[in-house]
């Protein structure tokens, strides 16, 4: 563009006079600018040719699809050492996102100013963003979280643990997503959630018949209650999540102390377990949380 801008100028100010250049510049002009709008088409073939690479390369990489070999050598490229360890954090905004959109291109310049050329990878997926960091640098997905936070305005984002190798990389990301998964289903509202805070409920989900034992022979009789399970089950709830403070509880549930008493001693006649005393509580605690996993009362067990 400015070799022809200087060139159109030499043209306008070429004298006209017997033997002048203007003919010869204007084909030098041509040839210029076919040169140049060959060179801007192969640039936008090129780049998209990488951007494909690159999408096939987390495809690959995130579903763990691809020889271990290759996938190394192509992760070289993209400035991952497979041989490391690696975590991944997942943002979820209030709206999906796609690779073009503002959100994730406000991330990536955050990341860039704050990190630069860090070894760090980040892209789109599903409607969430995505960061794949470098095990030991757990501040990247610090700063990418508050980042993806920001853009969206508001969203949660999961914390991966680092683990090693190319299966690590899969293995983090699917921890993300399940504390995503997690936290919509338990109603968690924490901006950021951490796969190792969160390891006690995959355990209690692993035997899933055995839990829904649990929450039926435990919370089942509340279903005999004057408008059924979900107002008790809601109480014990809150209840546990405000630390067994009963006038904490009552005012989260919008109550009386004595109206939130008289729930309590309702729960304990149809259930025979006591929520105030700690032998009891334990158990309770357990197949509330299992009622939330399980979308109890909602769907039968």
């Amino acid at each position: 563009m400015l070799v022809g801008a200087h060139l159109a100028a030499a043209r306008a100010a070429w004298p006209p006079v017997p033997g002048s250049a203007d003919r010869a510049l204007a084909v030098v002009q041509q040839a210029v600018d076919a040169f140049a709008e060959g060179y801007e088409r192969a640039q936008r073939l090129t780049v998209r040719r990488e951007e494909a690479a690159r999408r096939e390369f987390i495809d690959d990489l995130l579903h763990g699809r691809s020889d271990l070999g290759r996938l190394a050598e192509q992760a070289e490229r993209f400035g991952l050492r497979l041989s490391h360890a690696h975590a991944v954090a997942v943002a979820r905004g209030p709206v999906r996102w796609g690779e073009g959109d503002a959100a994730p291109r406000q991330v990536e310049r955050a990341m860039l100013a704050r990190f630069g050329d860090r070894s760090v990878l980040l892209t789109t997926r599903d409607g969430r963003l995505l960061c794949i960091a470098p095990g030991h640098q757990q501040e990247v997905l610090t700063h990418f979280a508050r980042a993806a936070q920001a853009a969206g305005g508001g969203g949660q984002v999961a914390l991966g643990r680092p683990r090693p190798g190319p299966g690590g990389i899969v293995q983090s990301y699917e921890e993300a997503l399940n504390a995503l998964e997690l936290a919509e289903r338990l109603g968690l509202d924490d901006p950021v959630l951490r796969a190792a805070d969160l390891l006690v409920y995959p355990v209690l989900t692993r035997d899933r018949q055995a839990m829904a034992d649990l929450v039926a022979g435990t919370l089942g009789p509340l279903t005999a209650a004057r408008g059924g399970a979900q107002p008790l089950l809601d109480t014990l709830s809150v209840y546990f999540d405000s630390g067994c403070v009963a006038a904490e509880a009552a005012r989260r549930l919008s109550l009386s102390v004595r109206a939130l008493t008289y729930r309590l001693e309702r729960i304990r006649r149809l259930t025979g377990a006591d929520p105030a005393d700690p032998a009891h509580r334990y158990m309770l605690q357990t197949a509330v949380i299992g009622a939330r996993l399980l979308d109890w009362p909602a769907k039968e067990l």
